[in-house]
């Protein structure tokens, strides 16, 4: 992307450090993160950003060997904006000081979660649109266990907070910013302005939308594959489909997708795929209606993780024999995103490379000796839903909730059945239709049925059943790391146990799951 104005965030290890590169893509800003044991000084060059984040961090600056920027980087004449560990690392390599808190050995005061900030000096253009409340305060979410005890030269103060005396410092001449709390996440409600005035300032042109990326990202397969073949391993997820349709606009027919139907789909799903790819976008596609092969394997099977297995290596093969029927194929195409690529930061301060390969086509490009086109992998999730409407598909299809790859096997505890698949299913559908009816399916993240491996006794008239039981799950989340339950109304609920029971043969009882991520997964195996 060297046709964009970029921004380096150097990664020291927080949690949070991709809600920061979000928020600036939100503002068509183009970022790249990068672990700080990977950025030189030659580096920062080579890359020529204009402007660059320090992120947070675990560590303690007064700790021997913690992270550091390399020291010429101050010297670029560029914007930097350091951000709680980040602050601290300028403030120490600049020639002030970090008192360390009682978690690193010190006497400091730590300062953890919600707090306020007061101006000292609202005179800074980092901070236009900040402190505009009748009270002068901003809500701030602070998680530090040091802090800036002094200013390094240069600096000056311009908000504090109770435990943070240098919440808010600046050295305006050289365009330094440093601030003690996160302004990423969301429980800085204004943090957002922060990044906004930061990249205004650095003279970001905001030239980074999906419009302009369609049209590069069309270049680049092409440059990349020239007139040969490109097979798709299509699963009618968001990135997959989104990126089948990208690289069909790029290369037309030379793209083939392969969609393996492995009897784990919800109703009438491989249906609506088949009819929306090939009907729709009229995409060469290879419908491999492999249900009977994997349900038969998969029969007496309960253990979650050797599900998982049989599917992932019946996948691979029945791939591999569906593709070696398209004669010169040289490349295979992967829905990567960049969160898949990013090499984060662990919290012990080493490496820790999070690049993990497609569910769907996962060892398949050694195996079949292709090459890789993954014309997603500098974007993040909510940018695929972006690119997805620039192209033309259809907002329903866009604003689908996640589905994972092996399917309705891990919202069928214990052992599959045809039978069990086929109440899941049916029940499923009624849920969603509910949350369609009630509009609220795009305020949740993730809804679904898992049928329980016990059956219970039930009355319907004057009869007795013995009938499975489901639980309904229903999550708000970000990423998928962390999860809530959704709080539906009692009314809601009720409702939906009773179209359920009264709609779905083999189910005679409702229940809602509402364990929070962690403890419990969003799925169910």
């Amino acid at each position: 992307m060297t046709q964009h104005d970029r921004l380096l965030i150097i990664d020291f290890g927080s949690q949070v450090t991709q809600l920061i590169a979000r928020r600036l893509r939100e503002l068509n800003v183009y970022c790249e993160i990068h672990p700080y044991q990977n950025v030189t000084l030659d580096f920062v060059r080579d890359l020529a950003p204009k402007a660059v984040i320090f992120s947070g961090g675990p560590d303690s600056v007064t700790r021997e060997g913690s992270p550091r920027a390399p020291d010429g980087i101050f010297e670029l004449g560029v914007p930097i904006l350091g951000i709680c560990y980040g602050q601290q690392v300028m403030m120490e390599q600049l020639g002030g000081k970090v008192e360390g808190g009682k978690i690193s050995g010190g006497g400091g005061t730590a300062e953890f979660g919600r707090a306020f900030v007061t101006p000292t000096n609202d005179d800074l253009a980092i901070l236009d649109g900040w402190f505009a409340d009748a009270d002068g305060r901003e809500q701030v979410w602070m998680s530090h266990g040091d802090h800036v005890s002094k200013l390094a030269p240069g600096f000056e103060v311009y908000g504090t907070s109770p435990n943070a005396p240098f919440a808010i410092t600046a050295d305006v001449d050289r365009n330094f910013y440093a601030v003690q709390f996160h302004p990423e996440v969301h429980h800085t409600p204004n943090g957002k302005t922060i990044y906004k005035n930061f990249v205004e300032l650095a003279g970001f042109k905001g030239d980074w939308t999906m419009g302009a990326y369609r049209d590069e990202a069309i270049k680049q397969i092409r440059d990349q594959v020239g007139d040969k073949k490109v097979i798709c391993g299509l699963s009618g997820g968001v990135d997959s489909s989104v990126a089948a349709v990208l690289i069909h606009e790029a290369i037309g027919n030379q793209l083939t997708c392969v969609f393996v139907d492995h009897g784990l789909l919800r109703k009438d799903e491989a249906t609506e795929v088949v009819s929306m790819f090939r009907d729709n976008y009229n995409i060469p596609l290879i419908h491999a209606d492999e249900s009977d092969l994997f349900l038969g394997e998969l029969e007496g099977v309960s253990d979650p993780e050797t599900k998982r297995k049989i599917i992932g290596k019946l996948f691979i093969d029945v791939f591999q024999k569906h593709a070696d029927t398209i004669e010169g194929a040289e490349f295979l195409a992967q829905g990567t995103l960049y969160p898949d690529v990013i090499e984060s930061v662990s919290f012990s301060g080493g490496p820790s490379v999070t690049i993990k390969s497609h569910h769907n086509v996962g060892g398949l490009p050694e195996k079949m000796g292709l090459k890789l086109v993954e014309p997603l992998r500098e974007l993040f999730k909510d940018e695929v839903r972006a690119l997805g409407r620039e192209l033309g598909l259809p907002a329903s299809f866009i604003g689908r909730h996640p589905f994972p790859g092996p399917g309705l096997a891990i919202r069928c505890p214990g052992e599959i059945t045809r039978e069990k698949l086929d109440i899941l299913r049916e029940a499923d559908a009624v849920y969603i239709d509910q949350i369609r009816k009630h509009g609220l399916y795009d305020e949740i993240w993730q809804a679904f049925v898992a049928i329980l491996p016990v059956r219970t006794v039930g009355v319907m008239g004057d009869g007795r059943t013995y009938d499975f039981a489901c639980a309904l799950r229903a999550v708000n989340s970000v990423d998928g790391m962390t999860a809530d339950y959704y709080p539906f109304s009692h009314e809601f609920l009720g409702e939906t146990a009773t179209r359920i029971i009264n709609e779905v043969k083999g189910i005679n009882r409702v229940t809602y799951d509402i364990t929070s991520k962690p403890p419990g997964t969003i799925e169910w195996e």
